[in-house]
This record gives C-alpha cells, structure tokens and sequence, in this order.
C-alpha cells in the first residue's frame, strides 16, 4: 500500500500533513478580474471607487487597473482589470471582497 503522502504532487511533510506556501502561491497569478452589471453609471463608478480604495489598500507596488464601462439597454456592465505585484495581493484583495 503506498502513503497517500507520496500521491501528492505537492511538498508535504509527513508529521503534518502540511504544504509549503510555495507550493500554493507560486506568484504566477497576479490578476483578479470584477464584472457586473449598474442600473446607471453613478452606481458603476461608485463601486469602481470602492475597489480601487480596497486594492490601493493592499498594494506594495502600484496596482495596475483597468476599468471599463459598456452601456447597455438596461444598465452599464463594469469590467474590471486588477494586476498586483505579487499573488498574496491578489488573494487579500480578493478575499476582501467576500
């Protein structure tokens, strides 16, 4: 019978069962993406001014974002482009939002 240890391809220890944060966060993504749909463009620029506050607040480096609008029938869709320094940026951010 093989240790279920040996299955995995990340670096566990066997006296806990534990990963390295290596392992997980390995700063390949970087990115976090927001979309949804306002009633009106106030709304959408509001929420745009929220999450640029939330992701100023968690930056090391200058977070790069991209907003855009696109008005539609009936309302204005907000698409949001979030690229931090690192990828613990990333998930702080998007853990705030939760």
């Amino acid at each position: 019978m093989t240790d279920a240890i040996n299955k995995c391809s990340a670096n566990e220890t066997a006296a806990c069962c534990c990963v390295d944060v290596g392992t997980i966060m390995d700063n390949t993504d970087c990115s976090a993406a927001y979309s949804r749909v306002f009633d009106s463009r106030a709304a959408a620029e509001a929420m745009l001014a929220s999450l640029t506050q939330k992701a100023r607040s968690v930056e090391s480096d200058p977070c790069d974002i991209r907003a855009r609008f696109t008005e539609l029938s009936h309302g204005v869709q907000l698409d949001v482009d979030f690229v931090f320094a690192c990828e613990a940026e990333t998930l702080i951010f998007q853990l705030g939002l939760r």
